[in-house]
């Protein structure tokens, strides 16, 4: 049975990180000390859930928490140093601390190691998070104790929402594009000078004007999406705005 630590201090340990090419300890107070932190802890780096939602979201919404009085979130994992350094490169999570706790010290400390030896993984963190304050747990969400992985009050939308129910979520924007487009690079300085963070989908590959067409009912680019809705082009963008 995993235990909720709320109101418990965090274990004191020392994570050996990798950065830069060279290692770098990270000592639990470094992390926590009069700060307001919030922690996520997943199964393994480079795995499906983890990579494709979890620490995309946290990322996604750095400046929200930020801005109701986060400090910083950790991403933290059962691997090394090398596997997590390689991992936030891979995720482009600029706005996410990776910790690496590669003994597992930190996880056992706060009874969150499991063992995932029927996947070949060993001792793994269980899936949760938590807000921590000052070195002191404040609040656990920890995932229940069912086969497979579960993930659905660990996510950062749960955190944020128990942080404020109000806060401001950024919008969520794509843009279909074409490399050499100008309008194309109108509409991405637009978007940049409006403070919006956006995915841009290049066509080109297995992405045609076909595709393009089906998704948009158009066969230009840009084609910008904010929140679902579907702006159009550079010039539906400015209309937009203004």
């Amino acid at each position: 049975m995993l235990k909720n630590r709320e109101g418990e201090r965090v274990p004191q340990v020392t994570f050996r990180a990798r950065k830069d090419g060279g290692w770098l300890d990270i000592t639990t107070d470094q992390l926590f000390n009069g700060k307001r932190v919030v922690v996520f802890s997943l199964p393994g780096a480079f795995t499906p859930t983890c990579s494709s939602s979890h620490v995309p979201r946290f990322n996604e919404l750095a400046g929200a928490f930020k801005a109701n009085g986060v400090d910083d979130i950790v991403c933290l994992s059962v691997n090394d140093g090398f596997v997590m350094d390689a991992w936030q490169q891979d995720q482009k999570a600029e706005h996410v601390t990776f910790v690496p706790d590669g003994n597992g010290d930190f996880t056992k400390g706060l009874g969150m190691l499991v063992e995932k030896t029927n996947l070949g993984f060993g001792s793994r963190s269980w899936r949760y998070a938590m807000v921590v304050k000052d070195g002191v747990i404040e609040k656990m969400f920890i995932e229940p104790e069912v086969d497979g992985d579960p993930y659905g009050v660990s996510d950062a939308d749960t955190v944020l929402n128990y942080i404020n129910p109000e806060a401001e979520k950024p919008k969520a924007v794509a843009l279909f594009t074409k490399v050499g487009c100008p309008h194309c690079a109108r509409a991405k300085a637009l978007l940049t000078e409006k403070g919006l963070d956006y995915e841009e989908i290049v066509l080109q590959g297995g992405i045609t004007t076909r595709g393009l067409r089906a998704a948009t009912g158009a066969g230009t680019v840009p084609q910008v999406f904010i929140d679902g809705k579907l702006i159009g082009s550079a010039d539906d963008l400015e209309a937009y705005f203004s």
